[in-house]
């Protein structure tokens, strides 16, 4: 259930950093969050490459339950959240004790405030795994760092599914709109009672920061104004 405009690394753990044309002096922790086919992956690169930030990219290409669960929802989707849980908790306990600034594409909240509310409000996750899987959140997020910044890249559906479209992973092109619309209203939601630190929303349908260097420059020009940093 998770995407970008370009491929992704096949492991969720963390790649080597290009050498930087930027650095800031101070250890920075920068999250992408989004609905699937937001950019997430893309912008997780691009930020890489321009700051010189490790980036920690989601396990898509080798989860174990990613094709299963979009076959047969109802049946999967307590086993993959916990599955993205554990592998996002790794992740940001990695990125908290190590020395190295770092770019994470999806943080270990929209898990739990996105996807697995949503499998459980729609019928697709039981009621008491999903009060099992919100109470092993809770503990687990009690001994995380949250984000210095969280980047938000909003859009709507019809750019997300030309995104997945593009893209072409095949266990992508069953997802329905009305999934995309449900997910696209809880990250509405949730990023308005976010207070875990700051949040920078990127209005995304009219940027193509890939392929456009201008635009990639506008939402360069937002991060570094929201940091602090060159």
């Amino acid at each position: 259930m998770k995407t970008l405009s370009t491929r992704s690394p096949r492991k969720s753990r963390a790649q080597r950093a290009p050498s930087p044309k930027r650095k800031s002096a101070q250890k920075l922790f920068v999250a992408v969050a989004g609905n699937i086919g937001s950019g997430k992956s893309s912008l997780t690169q691009l930020l890489s490459h321009e700051f010189g930030w490790i980036p920690y990219y989601e396990s898509v290409e080798d989860n174990p339950y990613l094709h299963d669960f979009y076959t047969d929802m109802k049946r999967w989707s307590f086993n993959l959240q916990v599955y993205f849980l554990s592998n996002r908790f790794r992740s940001h306990k990695s990125i908290t004790e190590g020395p190295r600034s770092v770019v994470l594409d999806r943080v270990i909240y929209e898990d739990a405030e996105i996807f697995a509310r949503n499998l459980f409000e729609i019928g697709n996750m039981e009621e008491r795994d999903y009060r099992n899987y919100v109470a092993l959140y809770k503990v687990m997020t009690e001994y995380l760092r949250p984000p210095d910044l969280l980047i938000y890249l909003r859009a709507n559906i019809d750019t997300l599914l030309k995104q997945i479209s593009l893209r072409g992973r095949d266990f992508e092109q069953s997802i329905r709109r009305e999934y995309l619309e449900q997910l696209n209203v809880h990250y509405e939601a949730w990023t308005k009672r976010y207070r875990l630190g700051p949040l920078l929303v990127v209005e995304s349908d009219s940027l193509d920061f890939v392929k456009r260097p201008g635009d990639l420059k506008t939402v360069m020009g937002m991060i570094r104004r929201k940091l602090n940093v060159r």
